[in-house]
C-alpha cells in the first residue's frame, strides 16, 4: 500500500504528488560528486536531503530505483591529477573511496546504481551523434562539438531563462562561476558536448568521430540516466546551483535527442551558509566531515544539523546548531529508553523496528510523518517527534501499544536517517599546564567574588583559545571551536 508523498517541483514551481509513472518503481537520478577532493558539508547537504527523499519513498511504498553518477573526468579532475603526478584512474579512485567512507559515516544509503563518466564514453558519443543528426550540434574547427542552443526552441524552461536574456554559460543559477566549458563556440550560449584533446589533458582522451577528446561535463548525466532509467523517468535531483546551466543543458540534450520528456519532476535544494557567511576557501569554512569530527562532533550530529532546515531554504550551519542537534538526540534517547524499559525491550530491539514492513499510520507520531510526506519538512518531523512524546505522557499504554508507537517512531527516524543509541568514544581533551593554571586561578577568583580578576583571566583563556564552562561545584576547560 502506498502512502501519499508530495514534493516541490522546480519546473512547475508548485508542490506535486510523487508517483511512479509505470506504477512499479519510482526511478530517480541525482547528480553525484566530482571526485577531485574531499566533499564538504555544502556538498553533503544535497546528498543528505536526497537520502531523506530515497528513504521516504521506501517507507511510502514507492519502490525507488536511485541512480547517482560519479564525475571522474572533467577540467578539475584532470588538472588536479596532473598536478599530483597521478593517473586519472588512481586519483579519482582515492577520492571516490573517501566520498563513500564519509557517506557511510553520515548514514547515506548507497545508490542502487553509481555509474562513472569514464565507463560510459560510448553512450556519450552516441548521444552527440544523435544530436548532430538532428541539427542540434555542430563541430568546431578544433574538433570540439557544441550544442546549438538557438536551434532548440524550448531552452530555458526549467530556470525560466526566457524571462531574461540568455547571454552566457559562464554563471550558474546560484551566481557561481561555471568554468566547465573553456572552449571556443559559435555563441556564448552554446555549451560543449565533446571537447577536443589539448596538451594539458595528457593521456586523458578517447577516440571519437571528431577526433581525440573527452566528453563535456553536462553530457554524462544525460547519457547515464538514459542508460539506467530510460529516456523518461520520474525525478531528477541536485543542488540549486545546478539548475542552470547543468540541468537546463541536460534537458536540451536529452529531449533534443529523444523527442520525449526527460524528468517529470525536478528537486533542488538551497545552499548552505556557515556561521552566517557564504562558504569559501578564503574564509576557511569549507568544512569536511573530518574537520568536524576533529572538533568533537559525530557524523550523526552533523547529519541531524544538515537536514534540520527546510531543503528549499538556505541553512545557516553553526557550531551552536551542532550542539543543539546533540542535545535533541539525547532527549530522544532518554524518552525512548523510558518506553523500552516499560515494554521490556532493548536499544537493539528499537533499532530493529526500523525495517519493513513499514506502518501506514503513525499513532502519536503522525504529525512527524506528515512533515516528511509534505515536501520533506524535516523540521516539522523532528518537532512532531517531541510533540508525540509529550502526547504519550498523557495516555496509558500497554505493551502492544508501546510497541506500535515505537515502531512508528523508528520508521520516522529511519526516514530522516537518524540512528539513536550510537556508541561514541569519549574524546579526552588534553589541557596544557599553563591553560589549566589560568583556569584554576580564574575559578578561585570567582569563588572569592573577585569578579574583575575573574573576567581578566577569562579573557586570557579566550586569547589562548580556551573557555571555562562553569558547573555548580567545579568547571571544565574546552577549546574554542
Amino acid at each position: 500500500m502506498e502512502i501519499p508523498l508530495h514534493l516541490h517541483d522546480t519546473m512547475t514551481r508548485s508542490v506535486q504528488p510523487l508517483k511512479a509513472e509505470d506504477r512499479k518503481q519510482f526511478r530517480f537520478y541525482c547528480c553525484g560528486p566530482t571526485v577531485y577532493g574531499p566533499a564538504h558539508i555544502g556538498n553533503f547537504r544535497a546528498f543528505l536531503v536526497q537520502d531523506v527523499l530515497r528513504r521516504a519513498l521506501e517507507v511510502a511504498g514507492l519502490n525507488p530505483l536511485h541512480v547517482r553518477n560519479l564525475t571522474d573526468v572533467d577540467d578539475k579532475t584532470i588538472r588536479t591529477s596532473q598536478a599530483e603526478g597521478k593517473s586519472l584512474t588512481e586519483f579519482t579512485r582515492f577520492w571516490t573511496e573517501k566520498f563513500h567512507e564519509d557517506s557511510e559515516a553520515l548514514n547515506i544509503l548507497p545508490p542502487h546504481k553509481e555509474p562513472k563518466a569514464t565507463e560510459h564514453i560510448p553512450q556519450q558519443i552516441l548521444l552527440v551523434e544523435r544530436l548532430a543528426a538532428k541539427g542540434l550540434a555542430y563541430a568546431a574547427n578544433d574538433g570540439s562539438v557544441y550544442f546549438k542552443v538557438s536551434a532548440y526552441e524550448p531552452y530555458g524552461k526549467l530556470s525560466r531563462l526566457k524571462e531574461r536574456e540568455i547571454s552566457t554559460q559562464s554563471t550558474s543559477s546560484s551566481g557561481e562561476q561555471n568554468d566547465a566549458d573553456e572552449y571556443d563556440r559559435e555563441s556564448v550560449a552554446d555549451f560543449a558536448l565533446w571537447k577536443s584533446r589539448k596538451p594539458d589533458d595528457g593521456d586523458n582522451f578517447w577516440e571519437s568521430p571528431w577526433g581525440e577528446g573527452r566528453p563535456g561535463w553536462h553530457l554524462e548525466c544525460s547519457a547515464m540516466s538514459q542508460e539506467y532509467l530510460g529516456d523518461s523517468f520520474d525525478l531528477h535531483a541536485g543542488g540549486i546551483d545546478l539548475c542552470f546551466p547543468h540541468h537546463e543543458n541536460e534537458i536540451a540534450q536529452s529531449e533534443g535527442a529523444t523527442g520525449k520528456p526527460f524528468a517529470r519532476h525536478w528537486f533542488h535544494n538551497a545552499h548552505l551558509m556557515v556561521e552566517g557567511q557564504k562558504m569559501s576557501k578564503s574564509l576557511g569554512n569549507l568544512y569536511t566531515l573530518e574537520d568536524l569530527e576533529e572538533k568533537g562532533f559525530t557524523p550523526m550530529e552533523v547529519r541531524y544539523t544538515l537536514i534540520s532546515g527546510h531543503y528549499k531554504q538556505q541553512l545557516n550551519f553553526t557550531f551552536a546548531s551542532l550542539k543543539s542537534g546533540r542535545s535533541a538526540m539525547k532527549k530522544m534517547e532518554k524518552a525512548v529508553t523510558k518506553y523500552l524499559e516499560q515494554a521490556g525491550l532493548t536499544e537493539e530491539d528499537f533499532l530493529a523496528l526500523a525495517k519493513a514492513p513499514y506502518p501506514t499510520e503513525f499513532g502519536h507520531f503522525q504529525r512527524a510523518w506528515d512533515g516528511i510526506a509534505n515536501d520533506l519538512n524535516v523540521s516539522q518531523a523532528t518537532g512532531g517527534i517531541f510533540a508525540g512524546f509529550a502526547q504519550l505522557e498523557k495516555v496509558e499504554l500497554n505493551t502492544d501499544s508501546i510497541l506500535k508507537e515505537l515502531k512508528a517512531l523508528a520508521t520516522v527516524l529511519y526516514a530522516i536517517g537518524i540512528e539513536l543509541f550510537q556508541k561514541v568514544e569519549e574524546t579526552v581533551i588534553e589541557v596544557p599546564d599553563e591553560v589549566q593554571a589560568l583556569g584554576e586561578e580564574r575559578w578561585q577568583a570567582k569563588q572569592a567574588r573577585d569578579w574583575e580578576k575573574a573576567d581578566a583571566l577569562r579573557t586570557q583563556l579566550q586569547e589562548a583559545g580556551w573557555q571555562s564552562l562553569d558547573r555548580k561545584d567545579s568547571y571544565d576547560l574546552t577549546p574554542i571551536t
